[in-house]
């Protein structure tokens, strides 16, 4: 929920927010001493919109100026189909879709999704974006055979 309050010309909102491991409830500083005029999106704060609280809650910036992360520990899975047969065509084209933008490493997304090892992986995918750098962006990687 976000608090908004005037002082003068100048504005301070906070967004507060209750913590799920321990209960507690935190404000989370989203402006402070602003111009009224320099912010955007007024209207959003005051009607507590919930696309704007998400996209405060995972903007870098007010995370590292308000010293939180994040916890993701499983907040995401990778909803596969069957491994194809030895026989079929070869190679897979995955595409990968996120439904929250959940930052994961591709490489742990894939090899827990199609239980392949970290090293299986690197010999087996390819893909569009780092594999080990984390991501919340669509992308696509390309499953190659098991060499012969």
């Amino acid at each position: 929920m976000f608090r908004v309050n005037a002082n003068k010309k100048l504005l301070d909102v906070w967004l507060l927010v209750d913590c799920v491991r321990c209960g507690a409830t935190a404000k989370i500083a989203v402006h402070e001493r602003v111009p009224v005029r320099s912010v955007d999106r007024l209207r959003g704060f005051e009607e507590n919109d919930p696309q704007l609280v998400e996209r405060v809650l995972l903007d870098p910036s007010v995370a590292r100026r308000n010293r939180f992360t994040l916890d993701w520990d499983g907040a995401w899975y990778l909803d596969t189909p069957e491994v194809p047969p030895l026989d079929a065509d070869w190679p897979v084209r995955v595409d990968v879709a996120f439904e929250a933008p959940v930052p994961l490493r591709p490489d742990r997304l894939i090899g827990q999704g199609l239980g392949l090892s970290r090293r299986a992986v690197e010999r087996r995918v390819k893909c569009e974006v780092a594999l080990t750098r984390k991501t919340s962006r669509t992308f696509a990687f390309t499953l190659l055979p098991l060499p012969a």
